[in-house]
């Protein structure tokens, strides 16, 4: 079962099996786990305060990741709800469904792709009911 990892002197990893992101306790398990990274095109790094959509959706062409600065944020997955406070980094590969919310008093920075930041900028701008056909102009889509 997936759970948050907290960085510190850790590496990210991903163990494709089980679930999009693991905590790893000690250096000594990397054998079991592949690395991930951003791949070295753009992206872009936000200071956001609100919420995010809490509803269950997927990009399948780009990863995102948010690392807590204060208060907590609330991050769903298909099969579980995980809160998870500052210092904490979540690292959301592509093709993994995903939504969030924040509490009150959260502040956080966001890294996107430019298509995500864009994708963003036109959800803003579009009727709540346009969502699907906007998501998936982007490579993305709502999760039933």
């Amino acid at each position: 079962m997936p759970s948050i990892l907290k960085l510190a002197m850790y590496a990210v990893w991903v163990n494709s099996h089980d679930g999009p992101i693991v905590s790893v306790e000690a250096v000594e398990t990397a054998a079991a786990w592949k690395p991930v990274a951003l791949n070295g095109g753009e992206f872009e790094v936000f200071e956001w305060q609100g919420s995010g959509p809490d509803w269950l959706h997927v990009h399948h062409a780009d990863d995102e990741a948010w690392h807590v600065l204060e208060g907590e944020l609330v991050f769903k997955f298909l099969e579980e709800e995980v809160v998870v406070g500052a210092g904490t980094t979540v690292f959301v590969p592509a093709g993994v469904a995903h939504g969030y919310s924040s509490r009150e008093g959260a502040r956080y920075l966001i890294a996107l792709t430019p298509r995500l930041s864009a994708l963003i900028a036109e959800l803003h701008k579009s009727a709540r009911d346009q969502t699907a056909e906007v998501l998936a102009r982007f490579e993305s889509a709502l999760i039933q």
